[in-house]
């Protein structure tokens, strides 16, 4: 398997998982699932989106408010992410750090990450 190959696999499990946990009535786990898609998908657009999206669905089953303005806002900004390459590494994509703030990546992450670069 080539190492970009590991990165989407890693995220595509996240996912599924955040989907299962979603399915289950635990949207709070479904976020923390879906904070370690964000980190592994951000890089590609379409990936990026759907974290997003589900980042919403978690946020609406919770009642959270905020969360779901954060979510709204950041579905606003993925475009612009792209567009301008303003993708800070490691941001977790939720509303309670900035859309701008890189942050530290786990090592299990950074290493999936570091595997796919050139």
């Amino acid at each position: 398997m080539n190492p970009e190959s590991s990165r989407i696999v890693a995220y595509d499990t996240a996912m599924a998982s955040a989907r299962a946990s979603l399915a289950r009535s635990a949207p709070a786990l479904a976020l923390d699932q879906l904070e370690r898609a964000h980190v592994l998908g951000q890089g590609d657009f379409m990936r990026h989106g759907r974290v997003h999206l589900l980042m919403l669905r978690a946020a609406w089953d919770l009642g959270d408010g905020r969360e779901i303005r954060g979510q709204l806002l950041s579905l606003a900004l993925v475009p612009l992410g792209h567009l301008f390459r303003r993708l800070p590494a490691g941001n977790t994509g939720r509303s309670n750090v900035s859309a701008f703030a890189p942050m530290d990546v786990p090592a299990d992450l950074k290493r999936l990450l570091d595997e796919g670069r050139p």
